[in-house]
């Protein structure tokens, strides 16, 4: 069974529960799952439910599909995501966005935790995905083209809609949050970077790291699925402060945020 008929099959049995037609997409990171607790008429499936999707087993991601409205908006929430780290191949771990396009989702809005790299950013700092690096050394677009999702080579350029970035910062001034704006780099994990690592990224213009976010982005892209992306700066990365980093900080931090990171998603899917 190839990988799109396994989404036709995960996609038929979530439809059996609940519309999410032109429903918004939302993929919550690490630390920011409760989200999906304010969802209203809310569907709750979980992901052993669901055919073809796999397990997450990380820390604060709770795996289970939340459909239902949020401030009055039809959303999709993942409450977790997969991880390449996790051992799963990068089709499964970037499977649920295709999955939501099924759906007739008519946008997608990916969040994670990320270690800091620009400099002038501190632990808590949100921050707009402007464009991103993939260093994982892995694509979920590889191997034979799945045309009735796109096509065999997307193009990157617009990959993060513009508009919904304005969408974002209007957002945000309105709430007087500071939102910065800058490069996501994701690397493998599941270990941290190394200083050395996190100094190379600096380099290629990185403001921002982590283990997730961009194979999802690419296959929204593919799909041609509107998206926009924000971090969470939980952490500054290795090296720059000089502290060891632990995931029980980086959720810690994703905590102490949440009112505001949540206030944010809140208002921004009523612009979209």
């Amino acid at each position: 069974m190839n990988i799109y008929q396994k989404c036709v099959e995960s996609a038929e049995y979530i439809k059996q529960f609940a519309d999410a037609n032109e429903a918004i997409g939302i993929i919550l990171g690490s630390g920011l799952g409760n989200l999906a607790e304010e969802v209203e008429e809310a569907v709750i499936i979980s992901y052993k439910d669901i055919p073809h999707f796999p397990m997450t087993n990380v820390l604060g991601h709770a795996g289970r599909l939340v459909i239902g409205k949020l401030n009055g908006v039809k959303v999709v929430c993942m409450q977790g995501r997969f991880h390449f780290y996790e051992g799963y191949d990068m089709k499964i771990v970037s499977m649920p966005v295709r999955v939501m396009k099924l759906l007739g989702i008519r946008s997608l809005i990916v969040t994670n935790a990320a270690g800091g790299v620009n400099r002038s950013f501190s632990e808590g700092t949100l921050m707009l995905i402007d464009d991103f690096i993939n260093f994982m050394g892995e694509n979920p677009l590889t191997g034979d083209n799945v045309e009735e999702f796109g096509p065999r080579f997307p193009d990157m350029t617009l990959a993060l809609d513009k508009e919904y970035k304005k969408l974002a910062f209007e957002a945000a001034k309105e709430l007087k949050i500071d939102l910065r704006k800058g490069v996501y780099m994701s690397f493998r994990g599941p270990n941290y970077e190394t200083p050395a690592e996190i100094r190379f990224a600096e380099a290629i213009g990185a403001d921002a790291v982590g283990m997730s976010t961009v194979p999802e982005i690419l296959v929204a892209r593919h799909a041609n699925i509107p998206t926009i992306g924000i971090s969470c700066i939980t952490n500054m990365g290795a090296g720059i402060t000089g502290e060891a980093l632990s995931h029980l900080e980086v959720e810690a931090v994703a905590r102490r945020v949440n009112d505001e990171f949540k206030a944010l998603l809140k208002l921004l899917i009523t612009k979209m």
